[in-house]
């Protein structure tokens, strides 16, 4: 079949990769555009964009799939229309453009988590499982009937990061073989059942960290938030990011956002037992041990809030 292909970030390389090796062909890649980088705000192309042109397709940078995007894609008169995490909606005219429309790879096991950060909010909430299921688009967000999916269980220590790095392969694979039964007409969409939960998209303020939750909700919450937007507190009126976090093994309470020292392990006090502070990157440094950083503390204990 003639595919369009639209993703952006890293975890839809796999999913082009696995595509471009298929005997499928690829008549466009679309992607976010280029986008500023790093501490010089650099502008740089998508983790998309450059897989894109390492193997000559046609790309086509849009931040948004308006008219003018809609009718290049319906020149090139694709048979479908395949999006991972691509970071725009496909609304009509272009939904009805391809001859078999377009179809989703989402990282859950739908409908929990419709929206753009599932895996997140899945180990943010604590859940068991994770997954990915590839189902058709419709017009109602991520509500479109499922080809196929599946589920794995989410470690007690994995990051989001973790997660979408394994869901980014084993979707991948998932992907082509929907791909492939739609091409040869065996494919079944089984409408979605259950309860709907939804999955915004993360903003800063949810990566601030509140100490006076559990121990293990803030510690899901910190996976979750791992490695964007970033887990952080403020010490002393300035922000600490929160780069690698623990629980602790037998330690006493604290109050919830004390911090010390204790046998050359930093805690930090929650409603329940303390965490252990492992990898943090105190504003305008570079990351450090929690060790490290506590030797320039210079206090017998600190406050995060």
């Amino acid at each position: 079949m003639k595919l369009v292909f639209a993703g952006t970030p890293e975890v839809a390389v796999p999913s082009l990769l696995a595509l471009a090796g298929s005997d499928h062909e690829i008549v466009s890649v679309i992607t976010r555009a280029d986008a500023p980088l790093g501490r010089k705000r650099t502008l740089s192309p998508s983790s998309v964009a450059q897989a894109a042109a390492e193997r000559g397709y046609p790309i086509l940078k849009t931040n948004r799939l308006n008219d003018d995007a809609t009718e290049t894609i319906r020149a090139l008169q694709p048979d479908l229309g395949v999006i991972v995490a691509y970071g725009g909606i496909v609304r009509e005219p272009l939904l009805s453009v391809p001859r078999l429309g377009w179809i989703n790879l989402h990282f859950s096991v739908l409908p929990r988590w419709r929206g753009a950060s599932p895996v997140q909010r899945a180990v943010i909430e604590g859940d068991d499982v994770t997954g990915a299921a590839v189902f058709q688009l419709v017009p109602e967000l991520d509500a479109g009937a499922v080809f196929g999916s599946f589920s794995q269980p989410i470690g007690a220590h994995s990051t989001s990061g973790m997660l979408l790095d394994q869901l980014s392969h084993s979707g991948a694979e998932l992907l082509l073989r929907v791909v492939s039964e739609l091409a040869a007409g065996t494919a079944v969409a089984v409408p979605q059942t259950g309860a709907v939960t939804l999955a915004p998209k993360l903003v800063r303020d949810d990566a601030r960290i509140d100490f006076a939750q559990s121990a293990a909700s803030v510690y899901s919450r910190i996976r979750g938030v791992t490695p964007e937007p970033g887990a952080f507190t403020t010490v002393n009126g300035a922000v600490l990011k929160l780069l690698e976090v623990a629980p602790s093994a037998d330690e006493p309470n604290l109050p919830a956002g004390t911090i010390l020292q204790r046998d050359k392990t930093v805690l930090v006090g929650t409603q329940t037992e303390p965490l252990v502070l492992l990898r943090v990157q105190p504003a305008g440094k570079t990351a450090m041990t929690a060790n490290d950083w506590w030797r320039g503390v210079a206090a017998d204990e600190v406050v995060a809030s």
